[in-house]
């Protein structure tokens, strides 16, 4: 049996057609106007353009397929196979099914939704296959609350796919602050021209930041902070709500580049600080902030599973969830495995009542989804846990689906 990684590493040939094919499952004018508002958005600034970029990467890939701009990475390849998948699937669906279909891939495109959770049913279904389940969208063809029907020697699996962002469980919201971030940029240029040398403002905000503080009074409020300890030529201003601290960067000569100036600040202040480096003529100005609490996004995930394993699974069949982890990088990834935060978080969850109708429970990111290779990415695909309370939790049937990856 081909394992994950072997069955998206075969070769295929680039065929601009079907890419066409699944446009035109959308409709061509709404993918062109997708098209022009991720162009436009991403205009934002620096910082925020490249973090809406970065989160629709599955949309921006497949119009560099389409328009055949340049010969397709790895990752495009796979982004490729999966757009088979999905043309495949159109054929094979009923009428109704087909039209399921085709709403959730338009819902895909409207407001801040992106094509991720359709492409990780797709991939779930083909990873399932490949282990030698018979995959049925149930959820497509007959309306059913969970996604995709498994049999495999005359036993049945319900598999819900879900999608959930880091940011639930982030006091810092990321996007918001490269919002900050790209606003104060100019201001600190000026400041560097008038006061050569290099830099370190050190921010805590006790309440975090927020996407509601995104918004231009709460931005526009912090700016204001900033820009007036600058102006006093302080070295410290402080509330409940923000302390801000000036002082000069002191690096070691090692650390005198980018990269090690970034590595270096990531390790003293930690993984859930957020960092930016201005650079002029005249120096180097480093924001590092911190909110007033750490991260708790494994624990963000156990609760959305205990909210939708009720809903999405029916407890007549065996049940698997699906736990697609959005907005996160390389290295967040690998910590919240490392750490074993999301085993403790997802055996707490299989421990609960909540759970009673869960086999297993699987986690990915956009890691998994673009074929990077280990460390960064989960051995196997995924990570996967089993509930060994579970009456179906030794079947020989359902093992390929449901036995612990770690």
């Amino acid at each position: 049996m081909l394992d994950e990684q072997a069955m998206f590493s075969m070769p295929v040939a680039l065929d601009r057609r079907m890419i066409d094919q699944f446009v035109g499952l959308i409709g061509a004018a709404r993918w062109s106007d997708r098209m022009r508002s991720i162009e436009h958005r991403g205009a934002a600034g620096p910082r925020a353009g490249k973090a809406i970029l970065q989160r629709y990467a599955v949309e921006c890939a497949l119009e560099r397929l389409r328009r055949g701009v340049r010969a397709p990475t790895a990752a495009e390849r796979r982004i490729e196979l999966l757009v088979a998948e999905a043309v495949a699937l159109a054929s094979r669906l009923s009428a109704s099914g087909l039209a399921r279909w085709r709403e959730e891939l338009g819902t895909s495109l409207d407001g801040d939704n992106t094509l991720v959770p359709a492409f990780h049913k797709l991939r779930s279904a083909t990873v399932q296959r490949k282990r030698g389940f018979d995959v049925r969208f149930a959820g497509l063809e007959d309306g059913a609350s969970f996604d995709l029907l498994l049999r495999r020697d005359g036993t049945e699996a319900e598999l819900a796919c879900d999608v959930i962002s880091a940011e639930t469980g982030r006091s810092m919201h990321r996007e918001t602050w490269f919002r900050l971030a790209d606003r104060i940029d100019a201001d600190l240029q000026t400041w560097l021209a008038s006061h050569p040398g290099r830099y370190l403002l050190k921010m805590t905000l006790p309440a975090g930041l927020r996407a509601a503080d995104g918004k231009e009074c709460g931005l526009a409020r912090l700016h204001g902070r900033i820009r007036q300890l600058l102006a006093d030529s302080r070295r410290a201003d402080h509330d409940e709500a923000l302390v801000l601290r000036l002082d000069p960067l002191l690096l070691a000569g090692a650390q005198a580049d980018d990269l090690g100036m970034l590595s270096g600040l990531r390790r003293e202040f930690g993984p859930e600080a957020q960092l930016a480096v201005v650079a002029g003529d005249s120096g180097v100005f480093v924001l590092a902030a911190r909110a007033g609490q750490e991260n708790a996004v494994a624990t963000a995930i156990r609760r959305r599973m205990a909210d939708i394993a009720p809903r999405r699974l029916t407890g007549t069949r065996p049940g698997i969830l699906a736990m697609f982890v959005e907005d996160t990088d390389r290295a967040e990834w690998r910590g919240l495995r490392d750490r074993l935060e999301l085993e403790g978080e997802t055996r707490q969850f299989l421990a609960n009542p909540e759970a009673r109708s869960v086999v297993a429970v699987s986690c990915t990111s956009r890691i998994e989804l673009f074929g990077l290779a280990e460390p960064d990415a989960a051995p196997d695909g995924e990570l996967r846990f089993r509930n060994p309370a579970h009456p179906a939790a030794r079947s020989s049937a359902l093992a390929p689906a449901v036995i612990s990856s770690v």
